[in-house]
């Protein structure tokens, strides 16, 4: 079965899908209907959703499975995410573990003794709740 179509093909305006008919009875329905998010998904991002769905959302196993890395896999992801309408709290979790891994990374580099580091991990937890 073809997809539905997501833009018109003369114009490349928005489609209203106004007729739904019954395969079995021929009952036919005429109303105003929308497309549901997935509809207007591109083929390369719903084959995404597949796989995704198939690891039971692991990008991990994903990951080793496509040969494509973790953050490329998550990468995409968001852009799906995007594209579905969803907002995005991942972004500030993002940052948070980025501004994680630097002060730790310092720890490590002998750049900041271990005291401050806790306490600075401490603020940056507050700062989450």
């Amino acid at each position: 079965m073809r997809k539905l179509l997501e833009q018109c093909p003369n114009c490349g305006g928005e489609l209203e899908i106004t007729e739904v008919r019954c395969t079995q009875c021929e009952t036919l329905i005429r109303a105003h209907y929308a497309p549901c998010a997935f509809c207007r998904l591109d083929a390369e991002t719903l084959a995404f959703i597949h796989e995704f769905m198939r690891s039971r959302g692991n990008l991990c196993e994903m990951a080793r499975e496509s040969g494509e890395s973790y953050w490329t896999l998550r990468a995409r992801l968001n852009e799906v995410v995007r594209a579905m309408g969803f907002e995005e709290p991942e972004v500030e979790e993002d940052t948070l573990a980025d501004r994680r891994r630097d002060i730790l990374l310092q720890v490590q580099q002998g750049k900041l003794p271990a005291g401050e580091a806790a306490a600075a991990l401490a603020t940056l937890s507050a700062e989450k709740e």
